[in-house]
């Protein structure tokens, strides 16, 4: 196998997430201004994102802080893990499936807590790459550079023989920093062309 590695994102990449509208339909319904569902659970999206929290911990902050029993944070939750794992990028996926004897295969995630068991559940990420790096499982998210280099050693590559694929800017540069190749996702085109040139060893001035 070749010793070049492509590491790629999940939301906005592997997975197709549009915002659902899920906010501002529960904050209509339980009568909160604009931005009110944010600014009470802002912080509890922040801990679960760096697993400084548990699922259950989450649930329980949704029903104080939005002051909702049990029928509607089951609701709430529901509507939020909809929007989350959105639908799969199937054109990318059956391109990635295939890389599988040419190159390393590796995903780094900003996530949150319970994200590994529905996405495996629904779409099986972990038989598509070696190493799957979530966010909420290392403590930290991109774009820290610790989260590069986690993944790297976990794979066991060189920053430099790997291309990481991302739909957010500051990501890719962060990513450039620490020595990577990076691309910044905007349409299955042009991020399988840019893996293409990677596995064939061409290196574009910019991507």
């Amino acid at each position: 196998m070749d010793s070049r590695c492509v590491i790629l994102d999940i939301g906005g990449v592997l997975e197709l997430t549009p915002e659902t509208g899920r906010v501002g339909r529960w904050e209509q319904r339980l009568g909160l201004s604009t931005g009110a569902v944010h600014e009470r659970l802002g912080e509890v999206w922040q801990a679960g994102s760096i697993g400084a929290v548990s699922e259950p911990e989450v649930q329980d902050q949704v029903a104080d802080r939005l002051r909702l029993d049990a029928v509607d944070v089951e609701a709430f939750m529901a509507d939020l893990w909809a929007e989350y794992l959105g639908t799969p990028n199937n054109e990318l996926i059956t391109y990635v499936r295939g890389l599988r004897s040419r190159c390393r295969l590796g995903i780094l995630s900003n996530s949150f807590v319970g994200a590994r068991e529905r996405e495996v559940a629904a779409y099986h990420f972990d038989e598509l790459v070696e190493q799957i790096v979530y966010s909420h499982e290392i403590g930290v998210c991109k774009p820290d550079p610790r989260a590069f280099e986690v993944t790297c050693a976990r794979l066991g590559v060189r920053p430099e023989d790997c291309l990481f694929v991302d739909d957010v800017a500051v990501n890719v540069e962060v990513a450039q920093a620490v020595g990577m190749q990076a691309h910044l996702f905007e349409e299955n085109a042009g991020a399988i062309a840019r893996i293409a040139d990677h596995l064939n060893g061409e290196i574009p001035f910019s991507g």
